[in-house]
């Protein structure tokens, strides 16, 4: 849809109209085909191209305005860049403004597939059936969503910077609803092959917890040993990887910063976690939908945010390292978990008494300095004994920090590319936590 050249030319383009010293521009662009389906049956299936350019301006004492345009036509464009500089014109100085990058040497990232991108809504029928055939031979209600996704992004500026790239994704996912709405069951799956999805397995998964958590039975507010599964552990390490921030860390305002009075001083270099966990992002893993730049748009690269239970490394944007003297770093790209060498049934059944916990939903943070989360659990909590799945119970508000369950993880599964409902996509472990927090009864299924 956009090749390289494309996407040069039109950077080119928009550069040209510009009239003041600093210009930098982003394109977007995508092609999605979808299926929505409830009650089982399609209720909406769809082809959508979107496209967009976001253009920023600069005067030379450091007055930025940007606009956004979604028609590429000589006349668009040419407007999106003069109001951007009229916008500019008006702002106020930038203090923590930052010359624009020169030209930077982007890695390749293999996370586009052909077949991905080539296919179409034939390609997703199947597995809507699948999951529809799996909700009506169990006399249950589903519904959900599939697509898949084709997406183009390059970035431009004045200073010679241009990068270019391209990735496909697609997801499935699905909740079921027993007559009397009073159990349901989810799973989801994503990757960036299509070949990866399978309805069958969806269908199986939100069945099985659907039909089994009718009839939950009350457990009392209080702290338990978890089982949690992939989807709920993303949303987790999402809100603790996006928590590496050096400057909050240096400014008092994170779980990293040291107590108040060493001032500046962080946890760097300190083991905070088990030695088995490690949480790291890499954006030439072909699972997972990655950018060859970060927001600052330095290049991105391997870096493991903890190792080994030490904190390794902090995120320095360009202005902060400057400041502190030290080099650079990207913010997270993506985020991956490392696990070990068992399954979720290990999990369970290492598990004397324990919670298996399919999901978090409507988390909020509470304390940044202690990164304490609030939110419920869904979709299916289940209660194992001796090692065996036994009653489904009723939901819970929790209140946790995610530095704490990391802490308090003693066993770990193989990670798998998941997304929960609030952080994006990882790969991510299901994992056995000691301690989690929950902090009273809900009454939602």
């Amino acid at each position: 849809m956009l090749t390289k050249q494309d996407a040069k030319n039109l950077a080119d383009k928009i550069l040209s109209y510009s009239k003041l010293p600093g210009c930098s521009v982003n394109i977007n662009a995508s092609e999605t085909v979808f299926i929505r389906f409830a009650n089982n049956g399609i209720t909406t299936s769809g082809y959508s191209l979107d496209q967009g350019v976001s253009i920023e301006s600069t005067t030379e004492d450091k007055r930025t305005g940007s606009a956004n345009v979604s028609e590429w036509s000589d006349e668009a464009l040419r407007n999106g860049v003069e109001l951007a500089e009229r916008l500019a014109r008006i702002s106020q100085p930038d203090p923590e403004f930052m010359p624009a990058l020169g030209p930077q040497q982007y890695p390749e990232l293999p996370n586009f597939d052909v077949s991905t991108g080539n296919s179409r809504g034939d390609a997703l029928i199947s597995h809507v059936k699948a999951v529809i055939d799996g909700a009506r031979g169990a006399k249950l209600t589903t519904a959900g969503f599939v697509q898949r996704s084709a997406n183009w992004i390059a970035v431009a500026n004045k200073a010679g910077l241009f990068g270019y790239h391209q990735y496909t994704d697609s997801t499935l996912t699905n909740t079921m609803r027993n007559a009397g709405g009073t159990s349901s069951g989810w799973s989801t799956q994503i990757s960036t092959s299509i070949k990866d999805l399978n309805g069958q397995d969806a269908a199986r998964i939100s069945v099985e917890k659907c039909v089994r958590g009718d009839g939950k039975k009350r457990l009392e507010p209080g702290k338990y040993t978890v089982i949690l599964e992939p989807a709920a552990v993303s949303d987790l390490i999402g809100y603790l990887g996006f928590s590496f921030g050096a400057r909050d860390a240096e400014q008092g305002q994170s779980f990293l910063s040291k107590k108040a009075d060493k001032p500046g001083q962080t946890l760097l270099g300190e083991k905070l976690f088990p030695e088995y966990i490690t949480l790291r992002n890499d954006p030439f893993n072909p699972k997972l939908a990655s950018s060859p730049w970060s927001g600052s748009l330095l290049p991105n690269e391997k870096i493991a945010w903890i190792e080994n239970g030490v904190v390794k490394n902090l995120s320095y944007d360009r202005f902060w390292a400057e400041k502190a003297g030290k080099k650079p770093t990207p913010f997270p790209a993506n985020l991956i978990l490392d696990g070990q060498n068992h399954t979720l049934e290990d999990l369970i059944k290492s598990a004397d008494k324990a919670l298996l916990v399919t999901r978090l939903w409507y988390m909020r943070v509470l304390q940044p300095q202690t990164m304490q989360v609030t939110g419920l659990t869904r979709d299916g909590v289940f209660l194992v004994e001796k090692g065996k799945v036994t009653d489904p119970v009723m939901n819970f508000r929790w209140n946790e920090s995610p530095v704490r369950v990391m802490q308090n993880t003693k066993m770990l599964a193989a990670p798998v590319r998941t997304q929960g409902a609030e952080a994006g996509s990882s790969l991510a472990p299901a994992i056995l936590a000691t301690d989690f927090n929950f902090a009273s009864v809900s009454d939602a299924v």
